[in-house]
């Protein structure tokens, strides 16, 4: 009878999961306080403040990684308000503040159903990207925030059309709920806003920003930089409503008064419609069914 080992290359030690689950109670350390726990498995732990580098490592890996096994190589990224509704919820809040007697609300309530109109292009502008880029071999994933208005919107319109998308939600004190159009499996949950926002560029090959407000201008400006900069490789960022962000930003005044360089402005391009913003990208990039990279 052969004694051999059938397993030449098996493991040589447990992994720490096995260890952790075939772990035999100890009554006179299972209790608060005790130092006794493993230290990857004790939460506790992992919370102290001296251990935020390593919290921040695991907030860079945990999405890599995920994204990295499902074979997750090129995004199309989508900047935007969380205020901004879908046209079916803003007329229901016209229709609503109508019955009432609050000018001010009205007022509100229509400003609202305006800007809805960028909800609508956005979840067209992601049906567009992910049953175009399903037909290719290397597909182009929409990630948002993962919140509500144009991030739902983005996952929104992925969903519809039988797509994945991502989405890169944050704990904030107002608790920020994943939107429901998301893949599960590609929800994601952030503490630190900068690697959130390292997140949405690391696959990106181009940036797609709606209306917003503080948050969004953020994430714009950081994209912006980095490319002016250098920092990272050129990707075609779109900018949807001419009328809102000229208002908004004047760039003549930064070109000027010598703020930003002549030909800065050319980082980015203004775009009104979901077909207008793909036929942008179609002219960056090789977007035929098939091609083997969107780089």
């Amino acid at each position: 009878m052969s004694h051999k080992r059938k397993q030449l290359t098996a493991r040589n030690f447990p992994s720490a999961k096995e260890e952790t689950e075939a772990l035999a109670p100890q009554p006179n350390y299972d209790q608060p306080g005790s130092a006794y726990r493993l230290a990857f498995d004790d939460s506790e732990f992992l919370l102290r403040e001296e251990l935020r580098p390593v919290r921040m490592q695991l907030e860079l890996l945990k999405p890599e990684l995920v994204q990295q096994e499902l074979g997750i190589t090129a995004t199309i990224v989508m900047f935007g308000s969380a205020r901004i509704p879908s046209q079916e919820k803003a007329q229901a809040l016209v229709e609503q503040a109508r019955k009432g007697a609050d000018a001010e609300a009205l007022k509100r309530a229509e400003m609202q159903l305006t800007m809805s109109h960028y909800y609508e292009e956005a979840r067209r502008f992601a049906s567009i990207v992910t049953r175009v880029s399903s037909e290719r071999d290397n597909p182009i994933y929409v990630v948002t925030g993962g919140g509500p208005g144009i991030m739902e919107a983005g996952n929104r319109g992925a969903y519809e059309v039988g797509g994945k998308s991502i989405g890169l939600n944050i704990v904030l004190p107002h608790e920020q709920h994943p939107n429901p159009y998301i893949t599960p499996e590609l929800c994601f949950r952030f503490h630190y806003f900068a690697l959130r926002k390292m997140h949405f560029l690391m696959r990106s090959v181009a940036l797609v920003c709606f209306p917003g407000g503080f948050g969004t201008l953020d994430e714009l400006f950081e994209t912006m930089t980095l490319i002016q900069t250098g920092k990272c490789r050129p990707r075609p960022i779109l900018m949807f409503g001419r009328e809102f962000w000229t208002r908004l930003i004047n760039f003549e005044v930064l070109i000027e008064t010598g703020m930003i360089s002549p030909g800065d402005e050319k980082l980015f391009h203004f775009v009104d419609t979901a077909e207008q913003a793909w036929a942008l990208l179609e002219s960056e990039y090789d977007m035929n069914p098939g091609a083997n990279n969107a780089e």
